[in-house]
C-alpha cells in the first residue's frame, strides 16, 4: 500500500519523510484544502524528503472555475514546480456546469512538460464522476484523487471500487478523505492500492510572549462556492477621501 501524505509545512514534510510515506502532496493553505505552495517552501522540501513530491496548483480557495488570469498563473506555477524538483503536479479545473474543463487543463498539462500530472478532488463536486473519469483518461492525467463523491473515503469507499474497476488500469484511483489507521482498511478493500491522508495532530506554538485578541486572518474560511475579492468601488472611495 502506497501512503501519500497531504501536508501544508516543512515540519510535516520532515514527519513524513521519517516516517517512511511514500509519497507527499506539498501544499499551503489546507484550512482552504490546500493552495499553491512557494516555490522556497518546495527547494526545501526536496532538500527534506527523499520520495515522490506532489506539488499542489491551485491559486485560491472556492470553486475550480478558474479566470483565464488565473490560469497563466498555475501554468506558471507548474513550469516553476517541474524546475525546482516536484516529481508531479496536482491540480484540478471545471465548468460552471460541474464538468471537466478540458479546454483549461490541456494547456496545463502542456506545462507540465511530461511531469506527471494529477486530477485532485475537484474530481468529487464534478456532476458525473463516471464521465469525469474518462475524459481524465482520455487528457492524459496520470491519477485522480477523490473521496468517492463522499465526504470521506470510508463513506465513499463502495463508489471508489466502482472507479478502481472502471478505470481498469487506464488512470491511478487515490483514495483521500478522513482516511486514519483505524479505517484504513475499509478503503484499502476497494483495491486502490494507494491512499492520502493528512495523518496530523494539533500542536501548540512555542511562542512565549503571545497577542491572541490579535487575529492575522479572517475568523472563518469562506464556503467553497463564495469568493472573497477586491471591489474597486471601495479602492475608488478610499482614493477620493483623501
Amino acid at each position: 500500500m502506497k501512503v501519500e501524505i497531504c501536508l501544508d509545512s516543512l515540519p510535516s514534510v520532515a514527519a513524513s519523510a521519517e516516517a517512511g510515506a511514500h509519497r507527499i502532496e506539498l501544499c499551503s493553505g489546507l484550512v482552504e484544502g490546500g493552495l499553491t505552495p512557494s516555490i522556497g517552501v518546495l527547494k526545501q522540501a526536496r532538500r527534506i524528503f527523499p520520495g515522490g513530491i506532489v506539488m499542489m496548483i491551485r491559486p485560491r480557495g472556492g470553486d475550480f472555475l478558474y479566470s483565464p488570469d488565473e490560469l497563466a498563473a498555475m501554468a506558471d506555477d507548474i513550469r516553476a514546480a517541474a524546475e525546482h524538483g516536484a516529481d508531479a503536479v496536482v491540480f484540478g479545473c471545471l465548468q460552471a456546469d460541474g464538468s471537466i474543463d478540458e479546454a483549461a487543463c490541456e494547456p496545463l498539462i502542456a506545462a507540465a512538460g511530461g511531469l506527471p500530472v494529477v486530477f485532485h478532488r475537484a474530481f468529487d463536486v464534478s456532476a458525473d464522476l463516471s464521465a469525469s473519469l474518462e475524459t481524465l483518461t482520455g487528457l492524459g492525467f496520470t491519477r485522480v484523487l477523490t473521496s468517492g463523491g463522499a465526504p470521506t473515503a470510508v463513506e465513499g469507499a463502495e463508489v471508489i471500487g466502482e472507479l478502481v474497476r472502471q478505470a481498469a488500469g487506464r488512470i491511478e484511483i487515490l483514495p483521500g478523505g478522513g482516511i486514519r489507521a483505524e479505517n484504513a482498511a475499509t478503503v484499502a478493500a476497494t483495491g486502490a492500492g494507494q491512499i492520502h491522508l493528512t495523518g496530523r495532530r494539533t500542536t501548540d506554538s512555542t511562542m512565549t510572549f503571545r497577542r491572541p485578541e490579535i487575529p492575522m486572518g479572517a475568523g472563518s474560511v469562506p464556503g467553497e462556492y463564495e469568493h472573497r475579492t477586491t471591489d474597486p468601488n471601495l479602492i475608488r472611495q478610499l482614493l477620493a477621501s483623501f
